[in-house]
């Protein structure tokens, strides 16, 4: 399973890595607006961290995913364990 990892915090982008390989996902993570965001591809699984990313952001990741198969999910927060939920929920 594939997982994109939209937002959170920088000093955490290793750690959501590990946490996917956890559940046996490859994960590619987005911390702050970037230019590769056109890269997503096409994943089973989007998360949103929404308290940690912008408006605008948002709006163009998902632009980016419009008329794919993909689940998306948005947490206000953006810990580990909040990380391991969602897994454990679409895994």
């Amino acid at each position: 399973m594939s997982v994109v990892i939209v937002g959170g915090n920088e000093c955490m982008a290793r750690r959501y890595v590990e946490i996917c390989r956890e559940y046996r996902c490859k994960a590619k993570v987005f911390p702050k607006s970037d230019a590769a965001l056109k890269s997503i591809g096409d994943p089973d699984l989007l998360v949103l961290f929404t308290g940690t990313v912008s408006h605008k952001m948002v709006r163009s990741t998902l632009r980016e995913t419009r008329g794919k198969a993909v689940k998306i999910v948005r947490c206000h927060t953006s810990s580990a364990s909040a990380l391991r939920n969602i897994l454990q929920t679409h895994t």
